[in-house]
């Protein structure tokens, strides 16, 4: 979802007619087609691919991820402690805890693609400041909430934590994690990067004011969809 509502003019949904009822009700046979002709996207544009970058370069012309900044111990495990803190609060579903770890204006955001640099305009699988943490909140805490049903767990592992720059009171800092996911008999697992950027409230204390999240399998098939933050 978008932080924020598009601006644009809404289309309107064409009506199908009168006889849509009637070409619901009819037996249709899609057959596959036979030899090596082009088809769906393809006829139209020959050299089309579903994976081709939407968003300014592939991962691989980004460059080479720099080595973290050799920063004070003190800073350094302070990040490392925020990070280990937030993945401890996810697993014991404390929503409200881990919610108060972001900013204000702190944002949560999973692109659809590595190459992707906004939400606006764009489709992303999570795209949600603390007014819409608070609304996925409440729909999880719920006591009919399905994706909370009885042997739902989860467990995070977090890893390699470079200090990327520091700016005045902004960290921006990079991370590895993994996540096992159990629901009842069946066991998913998620991986990839955390891309944090942190910064100092009123009382000295990191805030989460950005935290992107790259999922590795983001785009691999799965039962269901993902009911909580990651």
């Amino acid at each position: 979802m978008s932080q924020q509502a598009s601006n644009g003019p809404s289309a309107a949904i064409p009506s199908a007619g009168p006889d849509f009822e009637h070409l619901l009700a009819q037996d249709v046979v899609i057959e596959a087609a036979t030899g090596d002709a082009p088809t769906g996207a393809q006829v139209i544009a020959p050299d089309h691919s579903p994976r081709a970058p939407q968003f300014g370069a592939a991962p691989a012309a980004q460059g080479v991820p720099r080595a973290g900044l050799t920063v004070g111990n003190d800073l350094q495990r302070e990040v490392e402690q925020l990070l280990y803190l937030q993945a401890e609060l996810l697993d014991r579903k404390l929503w409200q805890e881990w919610m108060d770890l972001f900013d204000e204006r702190g944002i949560y955001w999973m692109p659809v693609t590595l190459e992707q640099t906004e939400w606006e305009g764009s489709p992303s699988i999570f795209a949600e400041d603390k007014l819409m943490m608070e609304i996925r909140k409440g729909r999880v805490s719920h006591p009919n909430a399905w994706s909370q049903a009885p042997m739902w767990e989860t467990n995070h592992i977090v890893g390699n934590v470079a200090i990327e720059s520091v700016d005045g009171a902004t960290v921006h800092v990079r991370s590895r994690f993994h996540l096992m996911e159990l629901r009842r008999d069946t066991v998913r697992h998620f991986g990839g990067i955390y891309r944090h950027t942190l910064a100092r409230d009123a009382g000295g204390a990191l805030r989460i004011v950005l935290q992107r999240v790259d999922l590795f399998n983001g785009q691999a098939p799965f039962d269901y969809v993902l009911q909580i933050w990651v």
